[in-house]
């Protein structure tokens, strides 16, 4: 399939073809679904909790006589519906965490990349290459290579300190090393922009998932 490619400067160097997997129909959809819920899913600490009446202390007397006082009557102060009483049927810590295997992360990986590449907005540059870690070299890049840009993920072989310097005040654009790259973050960014050295991980990657 045919991609954008640019050169480190930004300027266009027109398109070229790579192996990037294709599909037809809604192929691979389902699995995009399922994993983005399962990356979601397992990013959530679980770790939320209120006290029940059995975890509110005291409440061992009965707050008031049972009659004459024109209340309802109560048993204990530990009730729910007492000020500072435990809560009824409030949240406990639980794993939300989801399993999914190894063939639907790769179908939803490349079926997320496909979907980037046929809405155009997946390219390619050269190389990330700054003279300095100045974010105002990465923003005239930038500028050139996605307009209009939203959020941009810039996704390298490995993330250099400079680049890492230089682009991460710029607000909507993240960094992210090939070999950490999720189906996720395919999806989640306006503009997906890969070195040609990421686009080779990745095309390493999917082989070995379809081996």
């Amino acid at each position: 399939m045919k991609l954008k490619t640019f050169k480190s400067d930004g300027t266009s160097s027109g398109e070229k073809d790579y192996a990037v997997p294709t599909f037809e129909g809604s192929k691979g959809v389902q699995a995009v679904k399922e994993v983005i819920t399962a990356i979601r899913a397992n990013k959530r600490f679980g770790t939320h909790k209120t006290k029940t009446r059995s975890d509110v202390s005291g409440g061992g007397k009965k707050p008031f006589r049972q009659k004459g006082t024109g209340m309802a009557r109560q048993g204990s102060s530990r009730s729910p519906i007492m000020t500072g009483g435990g809560v009824a049927m409030g949240p406990k810590p639980r794993d939300y965490s989801k399993k999914v295997n190894k063939k639907v992360k790769a179908l939803a990986f490349q079926r997320a990349l496909f979907d980037r590449v046929v809405d155009e907005s997946l390219v390619v540059i050269n190389e990330f290459k700054v003279s300095e870690p100045k974010t105002k070299q990465v923003v005239e890049v930038l500028k050139q290579i996605a307009p209009e840009r939203g959020s941009i993920l810039l996704v390298d072989a490995e993330i250099s300190d400079t680049i890492h310097l230089a682009a991460r005040n710029i607000a909507g654009v993240d960094r992210e090393d090939a070999a950490n790259l999720n189906t996720l973050q395919l999806a989640l960014y306006g503009t997906i922009v890969l070195t040609e050295a990421a686009l080779a991980i990745l095309m390493q990657r999917m082989e070995a998932d379809n081996s």
